[in-house]
C-alpha cells in the first residue's frame, strides 16, 4: 500500500503546488493553526458563497486550479474534460491531502484561492492588495465619529467600522447616529445581517466569536470586507467620476470670476476715461489769470492724486488678464475674449486718447496763462497811454475854437500863429503815442481780451478826438495865416525858447513814461537787456540837462532883454505854455523815476536769477533721473532675458528689484515739487536740461508696467511649471534654448529663429506641421513668438490633461450609462454649489431616448473645452 502521506508531503512542496500559497501568507500564525475556534472560523469564512457561486463551481475548477498546480491542461472538448476532472480530484484528494482530512491545509489553500481572486486585484493609489483595501476604508469610514481604521483586525470588533461602510454608500440601510460604541454584538449584527439582505453579502462571521476573541484573524475580516469593496466598486467608479467633474467645475467657475472681475475692472477704468476725456478737452478760457491758475491747480490734482491709481488699475488689468489667458490655456480652456470694446487694446486706445487730451490740455492751459498776463500788461499798457494821452488833450479843442486872434494886435497874431506852430509841432510828437495806442487795442482784440468792448469804446474816442484836434488845428492855422499879414513882431527868444521847449518837454513826458513803463520778461537776458538799455538812457542824462539849461538860459535872455529895454511883458512866452517852471518841475522827476526804475529792475533782475535757480535745481535733478530711469528699463531688459537659477530665486529678485525701483518714488516727487515751483514761477523754458517733467512721468510709468509685467511673466512660467508638471530644469534647458536662438535679445522671436529653435530639441519639421505649431503659438498670424508661448507648446506637447472626452465618460458613468443625466442624479453625486452650476448651464437633452427633465451633458462639455477639442 502506497503511503500517500509521505509521497504527498514530498510534492507538496517540490512540485511548486501548495507551497504558492505558502509562500504568499509568510504572516500565517502558526499558533492559530492549532485553536480550533479559528479553525471553526476559516471554515465558516471559506465556505461563505453568494447565492450564485455554486453554478459556477465547474468553471472555477478550470479557471483557478490551472494557476495554483499548473498541471491541468487547458482544453475544452469533450475527451479532455474527464481528463481534467479526474486530475482535479486527483489534486484536491491526493496533493492537498484532502482526502487525509487535513483541514489547516485545505483552508490554507482556500485563502490563497481568495488572496488570488479576491483580493489581490484591488488597488488604490497603486498601493499593495492589502495596502490599497486598507486605505479604501479608511477614507471611506473617515467622516464617522468612533471610527479609526488601523487594521484589520481590532479596528473592527467595535462593528462600528462596518456599519459606517454600509451607511457610507447606502445611507438609508442603517440609522448610524443611534449606534453605541459599547454595545459591538449589536452593532456587529446589524451591520452583518443588513449586508446579508440588501447587499448579498453572505453572513461569514458570527458577532460573538469577534468580541470574543482578543484578536479578531485578519484573514477571515480582510475577506469579509473585500465582498464590501466589490460590492460598492460601482459606487466608487461613480465617486471617481464625480471628483473629476468637480475639479473641471472648480476650474471654470474660478475662470469665470476672473473674468467678471476683468470685465467690471475694465469697465470702470474706460468710464473713468470717457468722463476725464471731455474734461481735457475742455477749452472755454476764462477771463481772468486766478481762474486760469485754478484750472492749473486742478489739473495738478489730477496728475498728483486721481490718475496714479488709474495707472495702477491700468497695469493690474493687463497681468489679470495675462494671468486668466494662463490658466485658460493650462486647463485647456478656449482663450478669454472680452465683450465688444473692453479689450486691453481698447484700453490702451482709449489710454493714448486720454494722455493725447492730457497733454493738450497742459499745453493750452500754460499758453492761456501766457495769452492772460500779455492781455492784463497790455490792457494796463492801454490805460496808462490813453490816460497820458487824455490828459494831454484835454483843454485841446476849446484852445483851437477860441476866436481870441480877432481881437488880438498885430504882435499877439503873430505870437498866436507861432503858439499855433509849437502846438502842431507837439500834436506831430503825440502822433506816435496815438497810434500805440490804436496797435494796442489791436492787440487786445486779437488775443481776445474779455474787456474789450470798453477798450474799443475808449480807443474809438481817442481816435475821434484825434481826427477833430486835426481838423481843428487845420482850420486855426488856415484863420492865423488869414491875419499874419497884419501881424509883424514876434519875439524871436520866445519862439526859439518854444522851438526848444517843446521837444525837450515831450522827451522828459516821454522819459517818464518809460520810467514808469511796466514790463515782462521770462530770463536772465532779457531782464539784463533792460538793464543794459537803462545804463544807456542814464547816460544820455548829462546832454539833456545841458539842453535844459540852453532852454532855461533863453528864457532867462528874455527877460535881460525886456528888462534892459523896458518892455514890460505881458505874461507868459506867447508860443508856448511850457514854462521854465515845468520843466524844472519834470526834469525833477525824472531824477526821481531813475533811481526807482533802478530799484525795479534790480528788483526783476533777483526774480529773474531765483527762477534760473529753479531751472538748474529743476535740470540737476532730470538729468539724474531720465538716464537712471533709461538704465533701469535696460537692466530690466536684460533681466527678463538673462535669467539664472529657479523660478522663485528669480521672482524673488524681481521683486527686490521693484521695491528698489518703489524706493526711488521720493526723488520722482521731489522732482513734481521742483516742477510746481517752476509753473508756479511761470517759467516756460529751461535751458539747462533737455528732460520735461512730463517726458520723465511718461518714463516713470513705463517703468513701473514694465518690472510689474515681467514679474507677471515669471509668475505665469510658475503657473505652467506646476500645472503642468515640468521641471527647474526643463524650464531652464527650453530658457536656454530660447536664449541662444533670440538673436536680437528682445524676449521675441520670429519665425525662422523658432523653426531652428524647434529642430534644436528634436522636432524634425515639415511645412504641414511647422504651420501647425505656428498656429498654436502665433495665433494672431504677428509671426513673432514669445517665451510664455514658446513653454506653452512644449509643456502642451510633453503632458497630459483633462480633456472634454474624460469629462462626457465622467458624466456617462454618473448617469449609469445614458446620454443624458438629471437634475436629481447630479445633486446626488456632486456638491451642491457645483450640482447647481452644472443644472443652470446644460441644456435640455432632445435625444430619441429623451425623458422628460434629461440635460445634456455632452454640450455642456463641449461648451467647457471648446469644439476642437472634441
Amino acid at each position: 500500500m502506497v503511503d500517500y502521506h509521505a509521497t504527498n508531503n514530498q510534492s507538496l512542496y517540490s512540485a511548486g503546488g501548495p507551497q504558492i500559497y505558502m509562500e504568499q501568507e509568510n504572516d500565517w500564525d502558526r499558533d492559530l493553526l492549532l485553536d480550533p475556534a479559528w479553525e471553526k472560523q476559516q471554515r465558516k469564512v471559506r465556505a461563505s458563497e453568494s447565492p450564485g457561486a455554486a453554478a459556477g463551481a465547474c468553471a472555477m475548477r478550470y479557471l483557478l486550479l490551472p494557476v495554483i498546480s499548473g498541471k491541468i491542461k487547458r482544453w475544452f472538448n469533450f475527451i479532455y474534460v474527464v481528463y481534467n476532472n479526474n486530475n482535479y480530484y486527483y489534486y484536491l484528494f491526493f496533493k492537498a491531502k484532502i482526502v487525509d482530512g487535513n483541514a489547516k491545509m485545505t483552508l490554507g489553500m482556500i485563502w490563497t484561492i481568495i488572496l488570488r481572486f479576491a483580493i489581490q486585484d484591488i488597488s488604490v493609489e497603486e498601493t499593495s492588495a492589502k495596502e490599497g483595501l486598507l486605505l479604501w476604508c479608511q477614507r471611506k469610514t473617515a467622516p464617522y465619529k468612533n471610527v479609526n481604521v488601523q487594521n484589520f483586525h481590532i479596528s473592527w470588533k467595535d462593528g462600528l467600522a462596518f456599519n459606517a461602510l454600509i451607511h457610507r454608500h447606502r445611507p438609508e440601510l442603517i440609522d448610524y447616529d443611534k449606534l453605541r460604541k459599547d454595545d459591538p454584538v449589536t452593532n456587529l449584527n446589524n451591520a452583518f445581517e443588513v449586508a446579508e439582505r440588501y447587499l448579498d453579502i453572505p453572513k461569514m462571521l458570527d458577532a460573538e466569536d469577534i468580541v470574543g476573541t482578543l484578536r479578531p484573524d485578519e484573514k477571515a475580516i480582510m475577506t469579509y470586507v473585500s465582498c464590501f469593496y466589490h460590492a460598492f466598486s460601482g459606487a466608487q467608479k461613480a465617486e471617481t467620476a464625480a471628483n473629476r467633474i468637480c475639479k473641471v467645475l472648480a476650474v471654470n467657475q474660478e475662470n469665470e470670476h476672473l473674468m467678471e472681475d476683468y470685465e467690471k475692472l475694465a469697465s470702470d477704468l474706460l468710464e473713468w476715461i470717457r468722463r476725464t476725456i471731455p474734461w481735457l478737452e475742455n477749452r472755454a478760457p476764462e477771463k481772468t489769470m486766478t481762474e486760469m491758475q485754478q484750472k492749473l491747480e486742478d489739473f495738478r490734482d489730477y496728475r498728483r492724486v486721481h490718475k496714479p491709481p488709474k495707472v495702477q488699475e491700468k497695469c493690474q488689468l493687463e497681468i489679470n488678464f495675462n494671468t486668466l489667458q494662463t490658466k485658460l490655456r493650462l486647463s485647456n480652456r478656449p482663450a478669454f475674449m472680452p465683450s465688444e470694446g473692453r479689450m486691453v487694446s481698447d484700453i490702451n486706445g482709449a489710454w493714448h486718447k486720454l494722455e493725447g487730451a492730457e497733454k493738450g490740455y497742459e499745453e493750452w492751459l500754460l499758453n492761456e496763462i501766457r495769452r492772460l498776463e500779455r492781455l492784463d500788461h497790455l490792457a494796463e499798457k492801454f490805460r496808462q497811454k490813453a490816460a497820458i494821452h487824455e490828459s494831454w488833450t484835454d483843454g485841446k479843442e476849446a484852445m483851437l475854437t477860441q476866436k481870441d486872434y480877432e481881437t488880438a494886435s498885430l504882435s499877439e497874431i503873430k505870437a498866436l500863429l507861432k503858439k499855433h506852430e509849437a502846438f502842431e509841432s507837439d500834436l506831430a510828437a503825440h502822433q506816435d503815442r496815438v497810434e500805440q495806442i490804436a496797435a494796442i487795442a489791436q492787440e487786445l482784440n486779437e488775443l481776445d481780451y474779455y474787456d474789450s468792448p470798453s477798450v474799443n469804446a475808449r480807443c474809438q474816442k481817442i481816435c475821434e478826438q484825434w481826427d477833430a484836434l486835426g481838423s481843428l488845428t487845420q482850420s486855426r492855422r488856415e484863420s492865423l495865416e488869414r491875419t499874419e499879414k497884419q501881424l509883424e513882431s514876434i519875439d524871436e527868444l520866445y519862439l526859439e525858447y518854444a522851438k526848444r521847449a517843446a521837444p525837450f518837454n515831450n522827451w522828459m513826458e516821454g522819459a517818464m513814461e518809460d520810467l514808469q513803463d511796466m514790463f515782462i520778461v521770462h530770463n536772465i537776458e532779457e531782464i539784463q537787456g533792460l538793464i543794459t538799455a537803462h545804463d544807456q538812457f542814464k547816460s544820455t542824462l548829462p546832454e539833456a540837462n545841458k539842453e535844459r539849461e540852453a532852454i532855461q538860459a533863453i528864457q532867462a535872455e528874455v527877460q535881460k532883454i525886456a528888462q534892459y529895454n523896458g518892455i514890460k511883458l505881458a505874461g507868459n512866452n506867447p508860443y508856448t505854455t511850457i514854462t521854465p517852471q515845468s520843466i524844472d518841475k519834470k526834469w525833477e522827476k525824472v531824477q526821481q523815476l531813475v533811481p526807482q526804475r533802478d530799484q525795479a529792475l534790480q528788483e526783476e533782475l533777483a526774480r529773474q536769477q531765483s527762477n534760473d535757480h529753479l531751472r538748474r535745481q529743476f535740470a540737476n535733478q532730470a538729468n539724474m533721473i531720465g538716464p537712471w530711469i533709461q538704465n533701469k528699463m535696460e537692466e530690466i531688459g536684460r533681466i527678463s532675458i538673462e535669467m539664472n537659477g529657479t523660478l522663485e530665486d528669480q521672482l524673488t529678485h524681481l521683486r527686490q528689484y521693484e521695491q528698489s525701483i518703489i524706493e526711488y518714488k521720493p526723488n520722482i516727487d521731489q522732482l513734481e515739487g521742483d516742477h510746481q515751483l517752476i509753473q508756479e514761477a511761470l517759467i516756460f523754458d529751461n535751458k539747462y536740461t533737455a528732460y520735461t517733467m512730463e517726458h520723465l512721468r511718461v518714463g516713470w510709468e513705463q517703468l513701473l508696467t514694465t518690472i510689474a509685467r515681467t514679474i507677471n511673466e515669471i509668475e505665469n512660467q510658475i503657473l505652467t511649471r506646476d500645472a503642468k508638471g515640468i521641471s527647474q530644469e526643463q524650464l531652464h534647458e527650453y530658457r536656454t534654448s530660447f536664449n541662444h536662438f533670440d538673436k536680437k535679445r528682445t524676449g521675441i522671436m520670429d519665425s525662422d529663429d523658432f523653426r531652428a529653435l524647434l529642430i534644436s530639441t528634436g522636432n524634425s519639421l515639415g511645412d504641414a506641421e511647422f504651420g501647425r505649431i505656428m498656429g498654436i503659438v502665433d495665433p494672431n498670424n504677428s509671426g513673432a513668438v514669445t517665451f510664455q508661448a514658446f513653454i506653452d507648446f512644449m509643456s502642451r506637447e510633453t503632458t497630459d490633461t483633462d480633456t472634454a472626452d474624460q469629462v462626457i465618460a465622467s458624466f456617462k458613468i454618473l448617469a449609469g450609462d445614458k446620454n443624458y443625466i438629471t437634475a436629481e442624479e447630479l445633486r446626488r453625486e456632486l456638491p451642491p454649489d457645483q450640482a447647481e452650476y452644472c443644472i443652470a448651464r446644460m441644456a435640455p437633452y432632445t435625444g430619441p431616448d429623451a425623458v422628460p427633465g434629461a440635460l445634456d451633458y455632452m454640450s455642456f462639455s463641449t461648451a467647457l473645452y471648446g469644439e476642437s477639442d472634441l
